[in-house]
């Protein structure tokens, strides 16, 4: 198997994998309170990162990287297992779903912003009407209870595409899984210290569900995951394989709709595949159109 075909066999298994942080999310949150959760994945694979990076005798990273690693650590270390973890207090793992479909246009958008790049005028359309497809669902959807949970999914998105686009640039220099496990390293000290702080009295009386769930985010969405994605990236191109991200949607919403009996309305469909086509026109115009040449205005 070629180098561009392994990248883009593993950013699938990836993908596959964190389609299933959402509903595990949920059925996780329903023991554990979502800041618990958030810290308590984070240590369980900080130390699994720090033992990789210590067996395979990883060199350190560059006191220049380190702001990078921040920013993934912020992006998919923290915020976005938080503020999902919070959101899934307030919707369903199918209804958020919709807001996952937005999630490689935010990627693009702060690949632009970190990469300089100069997109075309319709890319900037699809990302705008994509937006609005996702707030016009939302808005539809009703109570007030709900546009909390809608909130903290649109900030959830924002801060996970500036993690992945920072990680994914940093993986050019780092390697693939190298990244995610100096992020988790670098973030764990701090999640020690607040994983005791937040640790709730009846944790032995936790349901099976709920520790099941903790379990996969800890290894599959926190380390596993990353492995494959990040090498993904590294292998077959950020722009190509980050594509594979719009298959998350469909595969997020079986597993909801099949392990947790979540209801999958027609409009919630609807909206995956409207937002979905968005972010698939958006990607086609992400570069800036090539220059005309002489040669070509001669014909």
């Amino acid at each position: 198997m070629d180098k561009t075909a392994a990248g883009w066999l593993s950013g699938f298994m990836g993908i596959l994998i964190f389609s299933g942080s959402l509903p595990a999310t949920r059925v996780a949150v329903a023991g554990f309170d979502p800041l618990f959760l958030t810290v308590a994945r984070a240590v369980i694979a900080g130390i699994l990162a720090g033992g990789l990076l210590i067996l395979f005798r990883e060199k350190r990273p560059l006191r220049s990287d380190l702001v990078s690693l921040a920013v993934v650590s912020f992006g998919v270390v923290i915020g976005f297992p938080l503020l999902t973890a919070i959101a899934l207090k307030h919707i369903t793992s199918a209804h958020s779903t919709v807001f996952i479909g937005l999630l490689p246009l935010s990627t693009a958008i702060f690949g632009v912003l970190r990469g300089g790049e100069r997109p075309q005028p319709v890319f900037w359309l699809f990302s705008c009407l994509g937006s609005a497809i996702v707030a016009g669902f939302a808005l539809a959807q009703g109570d007030g209870a709900t546009s909390v949970g809608d909130l903290l999914m649109l900030a959830a998105i924002v801060v996970c595409g500036l993690g992945y686009a920072e990680g994914a640039r940093l993986s050019r220099k780092l390697g693939g899984w190298q990244v995610i496990s100096w992020a988790l390293v670098l973030s764990l000290p701090l999640m020690l210290v607040l994983s005791v702080v937040a640790m709730p009295q009846t944790l032995p009386e936790m349901s099976n569900p709920a520790w099941l769930g903790l379990g996969y985010v800890s290894l599959f969405s926190m380390l596993i995951g990353f492995i494959f994605w990040y090498r993904g990236l590294a292998l077959g191109g950020i722009a190509g394989v980050g594509q594979l991200q719009l298959l998350q949607p469909f595969f997020s919403l079986v597993l909801a709709a099949t392990l947790l009996k979540e209801s999958v309305s027609w409009s919630m469909l609807a909206a995956t595949l409207a937002v979905v086509a968005c972010v698939a026109g958006a990607k086609k115009f992400a570069k800036a159109a090539p220059p005309v040449t002489g040669a070509a205005l001669s014909r």
